[in-house]
């Protein structure tokens, strides 16, 4: 009976092995094939070079020839030696319903024997893929920060608007398109995650505005949707608005909400946005095109100073498609030292050597960019520098200038002798304040080029020299490095004689509108004079910007105001001219 029963165990186990849905085959240790069930020959046999199943490792030699060396590498004398391995098959003519993915498992039974375990995986690895499409899917449709839509979800719902357009005469759409103004500089400052997290409450404030002004009444069932479509933009689609018109009082009620402080952690930060917006009226083409139209009106609004919405006018996209074409142009000539460095000479007005109405001509020199264009001959930079603060380049444009003026410099000094200027000004903008090392890179500049830190003077804006702590750091760092700063063209920025005393800076340069009418308004001549005794209370020298007149000259002088600048002493000239202006008797 125990033989009977021991007979009929292994019946149904050959039983199983022959029906199993899956492929099993016993191997010698060398991969020799001693049994295989009927569905391993079936996934087995396509993928042979041969068209033999003698051996395991020769049949999938092509597809899986690693195998043969995991098995020598498996030291212990049972185990599984890998497991669930996938291998893909190449496709051949027995259509769709071959297997395409075989799922392999090998386990060593013992000293001597294999056990491979091969399943069609075809299907489970086309449903993992269905899964991870979807999930991709999704994530491209909402952002994981703000839980927004995305640009794609945008699109979609601006392109319906535009469709619906021709056949409602009275229906009216509106497109907002965002930008923040000084998520970078918080950045920089605080670090991402605070920047993350303003942008994550900027979208609350977004999202809970858009519902209020649903809550006030929505003609016909509109519906308005924001969108985070870049890493600091975003766009709004206004649906059926009851009047085109309404859409500026969106915008400015955006514009407040968006603009109040943002709290994170002890810090109050302030981020607004600029805004461009374009209506129905106003929007031709794709919605792509529209979203750049929109995102034209913004960087409008943006070049107006930030924090305001434009509206979107047709000769703005001429304005930004030559813009574009400056860029382009712009990276060529850095590339091709189409760009060259002028100098416009400083004077000294005082001194009882210039009673007799003479000036020190070695005083300084400002250096100022030009670029000699292959076509257009000497373009001024007020055509490219607004440019180059757009797109990134004003960086390397003014560490060109700067270098290629130390160099300058060091040789008036070695070949004009006393006569050489003793003082160089060079503009410094916020992006090379921005970038990491680069006081290291003015001290490298200043070593290799040997002019000394005190014969240094960078010039600053208000706007910058009034920046936040981090900014304020820089410029301590380089007056550290012995040179000074200047703030330059005061009186058109944000600052007072009142904080003046605030500012890291050594030199007060006085914009061109107050000396252009020094002579003539008696308002002017009271600022000038009022900067200037304020300054010297500081112990900060001065410079007068814009002298075109004998009569501004002295006026400035009279209120003792040390240096001057501007057309009546000289234009900018090139460094073989400068010399030569040197050398010319004193006078104006």
């Amino acid at each position: 009976m125990k033989l009977d029963a021991a007979n009929e165990a292994y019946e149904a186990l050959i039983q199983f092995l022959y029906r199993a849905p899956i492929g099993l085959a016993q191997t010698s240790l060398d991969g020799g094939i001693e049994m295989a069930n009927p569905m391993s020959a079936q996934l087995l046999m396509p993928v042979s070079p041969d068209g033999s199943l003698e051996n395991l490792f020769t049949t999938l030699s092509e597809v899986a020839p690693h195998l043969r060396g995991l098995v020598e590498a498996f030291a212990a004398p049972s185990g599984v030696v890998c497991e669930s391995v996938r291998i893909p098959l190449q496709p051949d003519a027995r259509g769709e319903a071959a297997p395409q993915v075989l799922s392999f498992s090998l386990l060593k039974l013992d000293a001597t024997r294999l056990m491979a375990v091969i399943n069609d995986a075809t299907l489970e690895v086309q449903r993992e893929q269905q899964g991870l499409a979807r999930r991709l899917s999704a994530a491209a449709r909402v952002d994981n920060l703000t839980r927004m839509p995305k640009r794609a979800v945008a699109l979609e719902r601006l392109q319906q608007a535009m469709q619906r357009g021709p056949a409602d005469a009275g229906y009216a759409f509106g497109v907002l398109f965002l930008n923040c103004d000084r998520l970078k500089q918080i950045n920089d400052a605080q670090g991402h995650a605070a920047g993350d997290e303003v942008l994550s409450m900027l979208a609350d404030r977004l999202r809970a505005s858009l519902r209020s002004h649903k809550r006030s009444g929505l003609p016909n069932g509109g519906e308005h949707m924001a969108a985070r479509i870049g890493g600091d933009e975003f766009v709004v689609v206004l649906d059926n608005l009851e009047q085109p018109d309404d859409v500026h009082a969106i915008a400015q009620r955006l514009l407040d909400v968006l603009a109040k402080p943002y709290g994170v952690g002890p810090h109050q930060l302030h981020c607004s946005v600029s805004m461009g917006i374009v209506l129905r009226a106003q929007a031709t083409g794709d919605a792509d095109a529209v979203l750049q139209m929109a995102s034209i009106a913004m960087v409008e609004a943006k070049r107006a100073g930030g924090g305001r919405y434009v509206v979107f006018e047709p000769g703005m996209h001429a304005r930004a498609t030559q813009r574009a074409g400056i860029e382009a142009e712009l990276r060529l000539a850095l590339v091709e030292t189409q760009l060259f460095v002028m100098y416009q000479p400083v004077v000294g007005l005082l001194g009882p050597e210039r009673d007799d109405g003479s000036v020190d001509r070695s005083t300084g020199v400002e250096a100022l960019v030009r670029w000699r264009h292959p076509t257009r001959g000497v373009v001024p930079p007020f055509e490219f520098i607004g440019v180059a603060e757009e797109c990134g380049l004003i960086g390397a444009l003014g560490d060109f200038v700067l270098a290629t003026a130390c160099r300058q410099f060091v040789h008036w000094q070695a070949t004009l002798g006393p006569r050489a200027p003793r003082l160089l000004a060079v503009n410094l903008s916020r992006a090379q304040l921005a970038q990491p090392g680069w006081v290291a890179y003015v001290a490298e500049l200043l070593r290799s080029t040997g002019m000394a830190p005190a014969q240094l003077q960078l010039e600053v804006t208000e706007s910058l020299a009034a920046q936040d702590e981090n900014v304020q750091a820089r410029l301590h760092e380089l007056k550290a490095l012995g040179l000074t700063l200047a703030l330059d063209d005061f009186g058109t920025g944000y600052s007072s004689l009142a904080s003046l005393h605030q500012l890291p800076v050594d030199i007060v340069k006085i914009d061109r509108s107050f000396v252009c009418q020094a002579d003539t308004s008696p308002h002017h001549r009271v600022l000038i004079e009022a900067t200037v005794r304020v300054a010297h209370s500081l112990g900060m020298g001065t410079v007068a910007e814009g002298i075109e007149t004998a009569a501004q000259a002295a006026v400035v002088r009279e209120l003792q105001c040390e240096k001057g600048q501007g057309y009546l002493f000289s234009r900018p000239l090139m460094p073989e001219d400068l010399a030569q202006w040197i050398n010319a008797p004193g006078f104006y």
